[in-house]
């Protein structure tokens, strides 16, 4: 057993755990370190405030003598709190976050220092920003990219640093980043959803868009993890064999959570409550080692900002109680994966969620109407949501071990597909009186009755209705919520602004009632989208067969998957709604495909680098240790010392075959490897990288993890499975 596994192991279980005492009820403690409105209020006059909140509310522009006003009181408020630089927080195309701190010190040009942040330093900042992806958008020599002030997201402080959320684009304004088009699409669809919400009432003016995230994670030994290069680089194990208990008796699902964990949970909670995050869940989840959080439901654009920031939160925290974070949406074998499940709906500035049903007929209708215009929007562009999600990580989890497959699909439930029926059999045409109130008493009036005993929920469904939001649940545990989220809201603003003409051409051409024209779109969109509703197993190779019949795309793979992002379909989709132009469309698509093929180098270099400097060196030190017992039972056995080291002859055999082929099995993977690298089309290297690449460290490591139950455990470099998943 190498000195970083043999340590860790030793002081494991005799360290206390770290406690994290805290007395004040989160309730005082919530938003402290946020420039929320509250606090504005405080620093600046009314009008200023009611020029912010018009702003945030109507995305109108804020000039520059207010932009002074805010920074000054954002200044004073970050040295109040003993904070010391700023910076302009964004989600580069990475995945990630990025910040340039900027101290608020300066020198006047009589030399004396002072405390220094202005309008212009608030709303735009230059960062160095050749290295960030960029899709071909900018030439590295190209350096300049811009951050701009998003003040619908309130600032916050981080250590010592003043965070002030943005935007990131490049000079000539293309989007940089996952806010950009996110924000473009809360637009978009505020601005369609509003249009339809009039049908049902006047008074709503904003529709907005939530996001209710539930982030799955698992936690490592620190000790542990250092000895396996393959997790701290890669994020996930290369090598391992499947523990003799694994998740098979549920016993850690929603168990007592160790109590070292909970100290990690609970300085984990007391920072982020500080930031304004909300976290309310936390508990156990079905693999070992594997843990899940979840927020109060937000607005959408502040909640993904929420999820970048918790997970930023969560692998520093980590660290001071020495566990190491692993988002990677597959890092064991055999074992559940983690996802990153996304509860999307949408509210009225009056306060109504539109995909719950009311107590009125009226209010009924409205979520009939949300409700179907939202699948149909899924099925429209089911292709282009699997591709939202798709990555060479959740490429490994998707299809097992609980997760959603890659055929999208929507699960609604038994008894909504009944209600979907009924109102698919309405007469076509105007209404009669006795037909509109069978339908209202009869159809839509039992809509919340049934709700509430539409709790069966399938969890191989990609895309599920849980009774009063769609769950997103194929979306990976290290995406950016805003990927997925952005895609869902340009789709269902395109199909809202359909369904509004179809609405208004029955009212004025032929002469129905607003309601007739409501019920009759509705049938008519509802003839299709039953192509989308699955109820059944979703890995089962009959649905696999029964979606191609359909016509869903069938994209299993992330080379695959991607090419949605430049069909027509959706370029006349992102354009339509405003959201990204075909120029930035494309760039992301060449942006995912150069980090899939970069994900599978990184992962298969440090494969061979392990293979054949810790797995093989070792299987061949303990073959040597074999042969030296063969020779010591020769020397007294003499003739005969065969029949007593039948065992070890046959192990010494065994152990040159599997080393024969990990060796070769690299050769081969190296040499497939450079002769990829020499295509400049990045979709047939990434397709080629997939098929021809992947496949090898599987091959080769049957032959590693089959050394690894021969070779003695005293000797083995790597920490085992049984080690990483139940040491807590």
């Amino acid at each position: 057993m190498n000195y970083l596994r043999k340590k860790s192991l030793e002081n494991l279980f005799d360290k206390q755990p770290k406690s994290f005492q805290n007395k004040q009820k989160y309730s005082s403690l919530f938003a402290s370190n946020v420039f929320t409105d509250a606090v504005l209020e405080q620093y600046v006059n009314k009008e200023t405030f009611s020029q912010v909140a018009h702003a945030v509310n109507k995305g109108s522009k804020i000039n520059r003598s207010i932009a002074d006003q805010i920074s000054a009181s954002l200044k004073a408020w970050a040295l109040s709190k003993g904070a010391t630089h700023y910076t302009h927080w964004f989600q580069p195309l990475t995945g990630g976050t990025a910040e340039k701190h900027d101290a608020f010190f300066d020198l006047q040009a009589s030399g004396k220092p002072i405390e220094n942040f202005d309008g212009s330093q608030l709303v735009q900042q230059e960062p160095d920003a050749s290295s960030f992806p960029s899709g071909g958008i900018r030439n590295t020599f190209e350096a300049r990219g811009y951050t701009a002030w998003d003040p619908t997201s309130p600032a916050f402080i981080l250590g010592k640093t003043l965070c002030i959320p943005t935007i990131f684009v490049s000079y000539t304004g293309e989007a940089l980043d996952y806010k950009t088009p996110l924000l473009k699409s809360i637009q978009s669809l505020d601005n369609t959803a509003t249009e339809i919400c009039k049908y049902f009432d006047k008074n709503v003016t904003k529709v907005n868009t939530t996001l209710g995230w539930e982030q799955e994670y698992f936690l490592v030994d620190k000790g542990l993890a250092a000895s396996r290069p393959d997790l701290i680089i890669t994020g996930r194990t290369l090598f391992g064999h499947q523990p003799s208990k694994g998740q098979q008796l549920d016993d850690h699902y929603f168990g007592s959570i160790p109590p070292r964990v909970i100290a990690y949970m609970q300085e984990l909670e007391h920072s982020a409550i500080q930031l304004g995050i909300p976290l309310k869940t936390r508990h156990n989840e079905v693999a070992p080692g594997q843990f899940e959080l979840a927020p109060i439901f937000e607005e959408a654009n502040l909640s993904v900002d929420h999820n970048s920031l918790v997970m930023d939160l969560m692998s520093k925290i980590a660290l001071k109680h020495d566990f190491i974070v692993l988002f990677h949406e597959k890092p064991f074998e055999g074992i559940n994966g983690s996802g990153k499940h996304n509860n999307w709906s949408l509210t009225t500035n009056t306060g109504v969620n539109l995909l719950s049903p009311g107590k009125t007929p009226m209010s009924n209708l409205q979520f009939l109407t949300f409700f179907i215009n939202t699948i149909a929007a899924v099925l429209s562009h089911e292709a282009l949501m699997r591709a939202s999600i798709a990555s060479a990580s959740n490429d490994l989890r998707l299809g097992s071990n609980e997760a959603p497959p890659a055929i999208l699909s929507v699960f609604i439930g038994k008894q909504l597909t009944a209600v979907l029926d009924d109102l698919e059999n309405v007469s076509k045409g105007k209404l009669s009186p006795e037909e509109k109130t069978d339908l209202k008493l009869n159809v839509i009036g039992k809509i919340p009755e049934i709700l509430l005993d539409n709790t069966d929920q399938n969890r191989t469904s990609p895309f599920a209705f849980t009774g009063n939001k769609f769950e997103f649940r194929a979306v990976g545990s290290k995406s950016n919520c805003a990927k997925s989220i952005t895609v869902l809201n340009a789709a269902l603003a395109q199909q809202l602004e359909k369904f509004g003409k179809e609405v208004e051409t029955l009212i004025e051409e032929k002469d129905m009632k607003k309601d007739d024209a409501i019920f009759n779109a509705l049938r008519d969109n509802l003839k299709g989208i039953k192509n989308i509703l699955f109820e059944g197993d979703g890995y089962s190779d009959s649905w696999k067969k029964e979606a191609k019949k359909r016509g869903l795309s069938q994209n299993q793979n992330t080379p695959q998957a991607l090419t949605a992002y430049i069909a027509k379909k959706s370029i006349t989709l992102f354009e339509q709604t405003n959201v990204l132009s075909e120029r930035e469309l494309k760039a992301r698509y060449i942006v995912d495909l150069k980090e899939y093929i970069m994900r599978i180098q990184i992962e298969s270099r440090t494969f061979g680098d392990i293979a054949r400097n810790h797995i093989i060196p070792t299987g061949i030190k303990y073959q040597n240790m074999l042969i030296e017992n063969v020779k010591g039972l020769k020397e007294i056995y003499g003739k005969d010392y065969k029949k007593f080291a039948e065992v070890q002859l046959k192990i010494i055999e065994r152990i040159s075959g599997h080393i024969d082929k990990i060796n070769n099995g690299i050769k081969q993977m190296v040499e497939t490897r450079k002769s990829l690298n020499k295509n400049e089309d990045e979709y047939k290297k990434a397709y080629a990288y997939c098929v021809k690449v992947l496949p090898f460290l599987n091959e080769i490591r049957y032959h590693c993890d089959k050394l690894e139950l021969i070779v003695d455990d005293e000797l083995w470099p790597l920490a085992k499975y049984r080690e990483l998943l139940f040491c807590h």
